[in-house]
């Protein structure tokens, strides 16, 4: 399998052509994975923002009070509003939100960045990465005749570890996850409850090449990829009615 950036590619910016201006950089194949990073995908589509189109509520306000009061950080009640109205859940307030995004997604500030928006305050994620990935993949197919997955992906910590890593937001054209319930391990067990969750871990393959900061480029090719023999499943996001993480930090914000 190989990883590769896509070099050379332009700031993107509200209306550009996303899927053409890779197909001009590179030289896609049938079965290749596009991993295309949340940013580019977003300011495509003008999804950016400044903060004196937001007034703080009640809500808001609060919540920069607290983050004041415990992390010591004073934080701009319009951002506070603008990851409110980004959200379908607030979990925490302080230290730091984290949030339910409407396409499912938990993540610190709804995934809203500060950084590399030219001309706005802020970026917000893709309404719907999938939708996008599904457009994206279709306009590829178009442009070059190649019939490739594609993956919109962000960055993101995970509890109990430090730094960030890839994950994936949206996908087309690749199941989710495989999984191995039902089949057997090397002593002949059969599997009960192992889920891989493939489109996150190509994720995390693109983002080691494309990299972080000013330095990186936001889109990456995973060749040779084989999905395998297994049974597929379109599932990443855990149902509320299992997600205990979840349930216990509703009680505690209570």
């Amino acid at each position: 399998m190989e990883v590769f950036a896509v070099e050379g590619l332009p700031e993107v910016r509200p209306g550009d052509d996303v899927a053409g201006l890779v197909a001009e950089r590179a030289d896609l194949r049938d079965g290749d994975v596009l991993c295309v990073a949340s940013t580019v995908v977003s300011k495509a589509a003008g999804r950016q923002a400044d903060l004196d189109e937001y007034t703080a509520g009640e809500q808001a306000r609060r919540i920069a009070e607290a983050i004041e009061a415990v992390a010591g950080e004073r934080k701009d009640p319009r951002f506070a509003q603008a990851v409110i109205d980004e959200s379908e859940e607030v979990l925490t307030e302080a230290p730091f939100v984290l949030a339910v995004t409407r396409f499912g997604h938990i993540t610190v500030n709804a995934g809203i960045d500060r950084s590399n928006v030219p001309g706005a305050d802020l970026l917000l994620l893709p309404e719907d990465p999938t939708g996008s990935a599904e457009r994206l993949r279709a306009d590829i197919r178009e442009q070059t005749g190649a019939d490739v997955a594609v993956i919109v992906t962000d960055t993101s910590g995970r509890p109990f570890r430090l730094g960030q890593r890839g994950v994936a937001l949206g996908w087309a054209g690749i199941p989710a996850a495989r999984d191995w319930r039902g089949e057997h391990d090397r002593e002949g067990r059969e599997l009960s409850a192992t889920v891989q969750a493939v489109v996150d871990e190509l994720a995390a393959a693109g983002n080691l090449v494309t990299g972080e900061g000013a330095g990186g480029t936001p889109v990456a090719v995973v060749r040779g990829f084989d999905f395998g023999d297994h049974a597929g499943s379109d599932s990443l996001y855990r149902e509320e009615d299992s997600d205990i993480v979840r349930e216990a930090l509703r009680e505690w914000s209570l």
